[in-house]
């Protein structure tokens, strides 16, 4: 989305990429000595949004949980700040697409993923997770036990070398985390929950691997897993986890991954794989 170039505190903000209904993100630059410079992405709460108590808390987790994660697989968060009475936080630019926008064009040519591609992608997706999952605090040494709790393709970017990084974690759970989601509270995309996630129950690192199996389904099948015509319809499907062989619709797909992603979408919690 084109737009005039302004400076923006420390950093040149060159156009928008994106605008939901609570924050937009930026490509932006920033430059330092003998002609240093760096592109990076600027998330910034919508200005309506800015005194919204609850929202900016939710905000500011994001970027403390985020910028804790240092890994290949996680898009790298550096900076959060404050300009204007309004927060952002500048985080990695990857040079590519999300997963949707791949499984969009995938369902358009009415032609999906390559097993390899979607192994590869699901593998990456997974390494990502476990150092998530295994997040200890840098000063007591004690488990922060990170859960995304919104794996989806959205939140996953693709570069165009082939670099599979996991995004956004404005709504992850922590151990430690201040701002804690009450109970029954829906959070996420209904689409990619897990059956206890649709529920409102306790949450753990099991959840991030069911979100995970469904997107691996789908980029094995090309089709979508759980999604009804309503929310509701979809939460209902999810409950029930009714999950068709893999083989039956892409018959390229071994025994042996149509069991992985069985295991990973297992309706009970303690069937499905306990880490990443």
């Amino acid at each position: 989305m084109s737009i005039q170039p302004f400076l923006y505190g420390k950093y040149v903000i060159l156009d928008r990429i994106a605008v939901g209904g609570m924050a937009e993100v930026f490509r932006a630059q920033t430059f330092g000595v003998h002609g240093f410079q760096r592109l990076l992405v600027i998330k910034r709460i919508l200005p309506h949004l800015s005194k919204d108590e609850e929202f900016v808390d939710m905000f500011i987790d994001e970027a403390k949980i985020a910028v804790g994660l240092t890994h290949a697989n996680i898009c790298q968060v550096t900076d959060l700040g404050k300009i204007d009475d309004n927060y952002f936080i500048a985080m990695e630019y990857v040079n590519g697409k999300d997963l949707r926008a791949i499984l969009k064009k995938c369902y358009a040519a009415k032609s999906p993923l390559g097993v390899e591609q979607s192994i590869y992608i699901a593998s990456e997706m997974c390494k990502g997770l476990e150092h998530a999952h295994n997040r200890k605090d840098p000063i007591t040494g004690q488990l922060m036990s990170v859960i995304h709790r919104d794996v989806s393709p959205q939140n996953v970017m693709i570069s165009y070398h082939g670099e599979v990084k996991i995004v956004d974690f404005g709504i992850a759970k922590t151990e430690y985390k201040i701002h804690r989601t009450q109970a029954g509270v829906l959070k996420g995309k209904f689409a990619y929950m897990s059956p206890e996630q649709s529920m409102g129950q306790e949450l753990n690192v099991q959840t991030d691997i069911f979100s995970a199996g469904i997107i691996l389904f789908e980029m094995l099948t090309n089709q979508r897993l759980f999604l009804g015509g309503t929310d509701f319809e979809t939460l209902e499907n999810i409950k029930k986890c009714e999950v068709p062989s893999v083989r039956e619709i892409n018959p390229k797909v071994s025994p042996e991954l149509e069991q992985i992603v069985n295991k990973a979408l297992a309706k009970d919690q303690t069937e499905r794989y306990q880490s990443a």
